[in-house]
């Protein structure tokens, strides 16, 4: 008998949030994305995926609603992948992980990517949780309930 492993029924947010976009491949056409990569070669060239690879990630990505397939907008026989607001809602995510890696997967000198806020030309602020009345939340300042939608 072959053991179900897949965690989209799993009751936690974060298991049902990693079968849809824990793969570094996913990540990082998500990531792309964002930095405005729309089409299936130039995801090829930016990244040095396998077709296979990309191919089966994008069509998984369209499937749970992250992407769109749209006509080019250039008017050419192309097709696009345009995130949907559903994937233009895992930026924060990507913005998470970029700076937990700037802060401490970088040594002092080394080239790295960085990004800024188009309109001032400056560095993002590090993230934050906060609660509802500002407050700046760390991991211990947090627990978790179960509970069914609608209670």
């Amino acid at each position: 008998m072959v053991e179900d492993t897949s965690l989209q029924n799993h009751e936690c947010p974060v298991a049902r949030a990693l079968e849809v976009i824990g793969d570094r491949w996913s990540l990082m056409i998500i990531r792309d994305a964002f930095d405005d990569i729309r089409r299936f070669s130039e995801f090829q060239k930016s990244l040095g995926v396998a077709k296979n690879i990309l191919a089966a990630r994008l069509k998984a990505l369209v499937e749970v609603g992250v992407f769109d397939i749209r006509p080019a907008s250039d008017g050419s026989a192309y097709k696009e992948y345009v995130l949907t607001e559903k994937g233009r809602q895992i930026f924060p995510i990507v913005i998470g992980l970029r700076q937990w890696g700037e802060h401490f997967l970088f040594q002092p000198g080394e080239t790295r990517s960085v990004l800024l806020d188009k309109a001032t030309g400056q560095a993002l602020l590090p993230m934050e949780v906060r609660a509802a009345n500002g407050q700046q939340l760390g991991p211990f300042d947090c627990h978790r309930v179960r509970r069914v939608e609608g209670d």
